[in-house]
């Protein structure tokens, strides 16, 4: 017997972007394959048939259903797909008793288990069913579908590669055994002292003020999660972050080993000026297939990709699945 955890969820409308007249609105919530239960907002079109394709977005690292993931499944709703927008294992208001914890398997986890949900709707396919990552979920949206092959097609937007960015830092300038030995031992020690305190302590969010000389992609995560645009109570960047050690697990997990073997379609998205581009350039050199696509956004940064309707390519993502799905 599959058991799902009770969870408490929000009925009102909390989501920092405006509800869509055109789509329908529903809470659901499936179990994954660790027994942890996922919480997702689904959007359902309006005049929806039998032979739905569907898809399951997460993303930010960081964020909530109410934030970027939610306004990409609106969104794909009003095209025609029947979506849902889910929380991370232990974040958010899905399950996990540990709470603001990361892990490569279970986060690639949580996208299959979002498939195995889809695939049980009667009016959704299971031959149409395809995922979007945004951001950190991103890389993880692409190993999900290096093992899952009823993922039949994967757009990665703004992607980041969480393995890389924890063992070698921001544009690779801790690429180094010694800074990789010194980034386990000062999180080995945080261990100790959680233990010994009784509590895992957090590790800080987007801070509460960015000082004039920050980095630009320090000041555009500030404008989102920070402010009236992207601000949400849930979001662990919008409040105290993850636990000090709740990413340690990437240090040593090689997540895009295997994007090699994914013969479905893939989609690459990533802003021209976006600080993290690199992480998709990169991916998309690694993947296999004529099946495969990166588009640059001209003039795009990290987090225009998060919100700004303007610059997102829905109509794109919208051919792209279309394609995959055998759809005109």
């Amino acid at each position: 017997m599959i058991e799902k955890e009770e969870l408490i969820l929000e009925n009102d409308w909390d989501k920092v972007f405006p509800k869509s007249e055109k789509v329908k609105h529903s809470k659901v919530t499936f179990p994954n394959r660790f027994g942890i239960t996922l919480a997702a907002d689904m959007y359902e079109p309006l005049d929806k048939d039998e032979n739905l394709a569907a898809i399951a977005v997460c993303g930010p690292f960081g964020a909530v259903k109410e934030q970027s993931s939610g306004l990409y499944a609106q969104k794909l709703a009003e095209i025609g797909y029947l979506t849902i927008a889910f929380d991370p294992s232990f974040t958010g208001e899905s399950g996990g008793t540990v709470r603001n914890v990361a892990s490569p398997d279970i986060n690639t986890e949580d996208f299959s288990a979002a498939v195995d949900f889809l695939s049980t709707l009667k009016h959704v396919n299971p031959e149409k069913i395809g995922i979007c990552g945004i951001c950190g979920w991103g890389g993880l949206a692409l190993n999900a579908a290096a093992l899952d092959t009823r993922i039949k097609a994967t757009v990665a937007s703004t992607m980041y590669d969480m393995s890389r960015v924890n063992q070698n830092g921001y544009f690779d300038e801790q690429d180094s055994a010694a800074d990789r030995n010194q980034a386990r031992k000062a999180l080995n020690e945080q261990r100790i002292k959680d233990i010994k305190n009784g509590n895992y302590a957090r590790g800080g969010g987007v801070p509460d003020e960015v000082p004039d000389n920050a980095p630009q992609f320090q000041k555009d995560y500030y404008d989102y999660y920070k402010t009236e645009r992207g601000y949400h109570k849930r979001s662990l960047n919008s409040n105290d972050g993850w636990n000090v050690t709740g990413c340690m697990s990437f240090l040593n997990t090689p997540l895009l080993k295997f994007i090699d073997k994914i013969e479905n379609p893939v989609l690459v998205i990533h802003g021209e000026e976006a600080h993290s581009k690199y992480f998709g350039v990169d991916a998309f050199e690694k993947l296999k297939g004529e099946n495969k696509q990166l588009v640059i956004i001209p003039g795009a940064v990290h987090t225009d990709l998060y919100d700004n309707l303007d610059v997102i390519p829905f109509d794109l993502m919208d051919k792209f699945y279309k394609k995959a799905f055998g759809e005109k």
